[in-house]
């Protein structure tokens, strides 16, 4: 990987080089961006006569006619690379080319990939980072022998929440880029890009320079003028929509952050039609009426290019996302009038991580002279005044499910449909989207950059901000529940005590590996919590500053994660990794299992033993060289008062 900006100190079987040259080269190549579908318009929501064929809510008994059609082209598109992956797994007793050749024009028979990147705030998104870059065949030295580069590649479906959500979102909306591509734009061998410079705060606003030739007080009026705008517009505006403008100007490598990108405006790019990249959901959960908490049977709420909407029972609908905004009754729209350009990309972002809305919050009242203008506090105030405090987390929606399956569904009696943090419910791993029955997966890479121990482990020699498996924890608890889990299937998954006792949070953990002892059809969960590789990645989920080596760092240390230190830890990780990948798919086809598999299978599987003792003090132990770099120290929170922030939200699973 091209590990820009990290200190030489770094193990040669670890990282590679950092190259001027093939930075210059990739940073040119992410010149070409995303779709400003909504221009000249900006971020105000456009609302014209609805087309001919009126879009509708349809059920959710089966995939969008979009999707269904896109897949095949998916699944075609993945043979090659996982062709390549296998070949360099090393499962001997499988000749893995011969294998998926074998059975090349049967995509079902074949393994069916998909990724979760879990929440975490930028510990999130820049540990999740980690793992897709060395699942990315255009990462330097990914395809070399035992490596993982192209399981990116070979995968149908990505979902992403809160911090994951800015991972997804900032590849897709700037061409499916790689992770190296990023790294390299913030080199000096490069001036065209601008994404994930978090030497400022996303309070204090972009460094100048670049495309984003703002300052401070040019920054701030932006997102005053951007959310006022749709607010003339008779839009309804909350927080969220100054969180996701500014989400935009770090995620986002367009000026102002791209106001007029939209999420659905994906499903029009070449590289998407093509079926060239995973299928990209991003996760947000239900506030009913009335309510100021969510609950952990909440329902559920998808983003993806084609469609919005849940497969809970309680709303089980869909509208296209081209439309969200649109006012609907009863499953058809209210009038003739449609709108477009609601779903701008920092808006679904935002949405999918309102926890942070409490960050900007904290100006109401605080003294933030030099930090923000009249303007842009003026106009939080106003929100804040208009929704009240217990909803200042909130992100707003016209309700396309208003009268919608009224017998049922608790948010029909709202024309308002409020929607949280993906991460509320505490299932702050995005396994809901991709455990669906009609999505048929097989195995599903769940990135767990959880911040767990905060607050179930507080002891003084215990260390905070690592997973204790929670989150698994939670999706198979609901699993269980019977009037939401819709013909969902999980694997088993022991308590959070047997996580901790038996280092489950510690290291990668198969979990399902037996079909025959599952409930119904589920796929294996290989898990991949944050751990100490070469860094203390255990980072606040409220730190919002950090220089280029603390970035690239955590991104480091989740790419060692991924790859077990490039197999320094055990040499056989890459052909485990490969079994887990194959098993359903052996299991369909009747094909004998290698007896690598078996071994495999023996070390990473859970083996259901249980101990549910109190756990003593949890301090995970470096497991490779430590990385060394220079620190952001007290500066990583860029706000007075937004310290605070862990104060507001403490208890969350995802802190």
């Amino acid at each position: 990987m091209a590990a820009t900006g990290l200190v030489a100190a770094v193990d040669a079987r670890v990282v590679t080089p950092y190259d001027p040259q093939l930075a210059s080269s990739l940073a040119k190549s992410i010149i070409a961006r995303a779709l400003p579908a909504n221009a000249p318009n900006g971020y105000v929501p456009q609302v014209n006569d609805c087309p001919s064929n009126k879009p509708t809510v349809r059920s959710a008994n089966g995939l969008s006619t979009e999707e269904t059609s896109w897949l095949p082209k998916r699944r075609n598109a993945t043979l090659d690379p996982m062709k390549d992956l296998l070949s360099r797994m090393n499962i001997t007793g499988l000749d893995t080319t011969a294998y998926i050749n074998s059975h090349s024009n049967n995509a079902s028979a074949l393994p069916n990939i998909g990724i979760a990147a879990s929440g975490g705030g930028y510990r999130a998104m820049l540990n999740g980072a980690g793992v897709l870059e060395a699942f990315d065949s255009r990462t330097s030295n990914a395809t070399s022998a035992g490596q993982l580069g192209g399981l990116l590649q070979s995968a149908t479906y990505i979902s992403g929440l809160s911090g994951g959500s800015w991972l997804v979102g900032s590849l897709y909306t700037n061409n499916f880029t790689s992770i190296d591509q990023i790294l390299a734009t913030n080199t000096p061998a490069s001036d065209s890009g601008s994404l994930w410079q978090l030497g400022n705060s996303i309070f204090e606003g972009p460094a100048t320079g670049g495309v984003q030739l703002l300052d401070s007080i040019g920054y701030y009026s932006e997102l005053q003028n951007a959310v006022s705008n749709k607010a003339d517009a008779n839009f309804d505006t909350t927080i969220t929509d100054y969180w996701g403008r500014a989400l935009s100007y770090q995620l986002v490598n367009a000026t102002d952050g791209g106001p007029a990108f939209t999420w659905s405006s994906l499903a029009n790019q070449d590289w998407f039609t093509s079926g060239t990249a995973p299928f990209p959901i991003i996760v947000a959960d239900g506030r009913k009426p009335g309510e100021t908490l969510v609950s952990t049977n909440t329902t559920i709420f998808d983003f993806n290019p084609f469609e919005f909407g849940s497969w809970d029972p309680t709303v089980y609908g869909f509208i296209p996302m081209q439309y969200v905004g649109t006012n609907f009754t009863a499953g058809s729209p209210t009038t003739a009038q449609c709108v477009t350009g609601f779903d701008n990309v920092g808006f679904v972002m935002g949405t999918s991580s309102t926890l942070f809305n409490a960050g900007l919050t904290t100006i109401n009242g605080t003294n933030t002279t030099g930090l923000f203008n009249t303007a842009l506090q003026d106009g939080i105030e106003a929100v804040l005044g208009r929704i009240g405090k217990a909803d200042d987390d909130i992100a707003d929606y016209p309700n396309p499910f208003y009268g919608w399956h009224n017998a049922t569904n608790p948010y029909a009696v709202s024309e308002q449909l409020t929607l949280v943090d993906g991460g509320e419910d505490n299932q702050n791993i995005p396994l809901h989207p991709l455990i669906q029955p009609y999505r048929h997966l097989d195995v599903i890479f769940a990135i767990d950059s959880s911040a767990d121990t905060n607050t179930t482990y507080p002891g003084p020699t215990s260390a905070t901000g690592w997973p204790d498996g929670a989150s698994l924890v939670a999706t198979y608890q609901r699993s269980l529940n019977a009037t939401l889990e819709n013909g969902t299937s999980f694997p088993s998954i022991p308590g959070i005590d047997t996580f901790m006792n038996r280092g489950l949070n510690n290291r990668p953990t198969f979990f399902g590996c037996d079909a025959a002892n599952q409930t119904g059809p589920s796929p294996i969960i290989v898990y991949l919590p944050n751990a100490p590789y070469v860094y203390n990645s255990n980072v606040s989920t409220f730190d919002l500053q950090f220089n280029d080596t603390e970035r690239n760092a955590i991104v480091l240390n989740g790419y060692n994660g991924a790859t077990q230190g490039n197999g320094t830890l055990d040499s056989q990780w890459g052909a485990c990794v490969g079994c887990a990948i194959l098993s359903r798919s052996l299991e369909r086809t009747g094909t004998p299992v290698p007896e690598v598999c078996n071994f495999c299978f023996q070390k990473y599987c859970w083996d259901g033993v249980v101990n549910a003792t109190a756990p003593g003090p949890y301090v995970p132990k470096m497991k490779l060289t430590e990385v060394k770099v220079s620190s952001s120290g007290a500066g990583r929170v860029g706000v007075s008062g937004v310290a605070a922030l862990a104060g507001v939200v403490v208890g969350w699973t995802l802190l």
